[in-house]
């Protein structure tokens, strides 16, 4: 029997970048020192995935938003299914996920009106410097190398977003991952999960900001990234039942607007050179 554990780009980057500089926003100002917070009218709840929290997105938005607007904004962080179950059980007024196929259903379900477009970033392989497999950027080669050579391989396991994706290209290589001995599911979020490669000297599929924002790598590197495949697009749904249709509606508006958007675009700048997600609401 496997054993689960429960513990706790881009399509060439430069490519990535020059597409996203068209989305950008750069131009947008910043807001004029001096401005008063707006008054708090009252909270949100945002069921979201470990990716948007773990790499930081959520903790530069936030306080933007509720200073602008003065709405609160409470966040589940859970993997993208439990997000949108999170949703369709009525506990949250708004999702941002990133599993297309999955907020599609969501959208025809009846639980959200519309999905939007909100922002991308991509997949990568992460793993031992020293090991077997070297740089590339063929993502089918890497698994079917990690599969046939039984490497230790950590996935999320959680019908997380990531999860999916995982799922979604061993499907595509005809491939069950479980053939090899070495295959664990961590039942975890991305941080968690990131770690136990780390410690089992293993690779795991990951988003690239959640890896960037990660304090500890040892000796792991990014093994495989800039396959078309590994292309990770984002979506925020209104959920159907929400309590607070006013909030929610001026999130979402905000997250898709000018100012949301030019924020997006400009997180990880500071500190990597480029952003860790690229604006591409409509």
């Amino acid at each position: 029997m496997k054993r689960k554990l429960i513990l706790a780009t881009f399509i060439l980057v430069m490519t990535i970048v020059l597409v996203a500089c068209g989305n950008n926003n750069n131009d947008e100002p910043a807001m004029p020192d001096g401005t008063e917070p707006a008054p708090i009218v009252g909270s949100i709840v945002l069921a979201t995935t470990t990716s948007t929290d773990d790499s930081g997105l959520l903790d530069f938005l936030l306080p933007e938003f509720t200073f602008e607007t003065g709405w609160e904004v409470r966040v589940i962080s859970v993997g993208t299914g439990v997000a949108l179950q999170t949703g369709r059980d009525g506990e949250a007024d708004v999702v941002l996920v990133h599993a297309r196929a999955l907020e599609d259903q969501f959208v025809a379900d009846g639980y959200a009106e519309r999905r939007y477009d909100i922002m991308y970033n991509d997949f990568v392989i992460v793993g031992p410097s020293g090991g077997s497999i070297r740089h590339n950027h063929d993502v089918e080669a890497t698994l079917m190398t990690i599969l046939q050579y039984n490497l230790p391989f950590i996935s999320r396991g959680d019908t997380s977003g990531t999860h999916v994706r995982e799922m979604d290209l061993w499907m595509v290589l005809d491939a069950n991952p479980e053939d090899n001995d070495h295959y664990i599911e961590s039942g975890q979020g991305m941080g968690a999960t990131l770690g136990m490669a780390i410690e089992m000297d293993a690779f795991t599929l990951s988003d690239r900001a959640t890896w960037l924002n990660f304090a500890y790598h040892a000796d792991h590197i990014i093994v495989c990234e800039g396959d078309s495949n590994l292309l990770n697009p984002y979506g925020i749904m209104i959920v159907s039942t929400t309590r607070e249709p006013e909030g929610a509606r001026t999130f979402v508006d905000w997250m898709i607007g000018a100012r949301g958007q030019h924020l997006i675009g400009q997180f990880g700048v500071a500190e990597f050179g480029s952003p860790l997600f690229f604006p591409e609401a409509e």
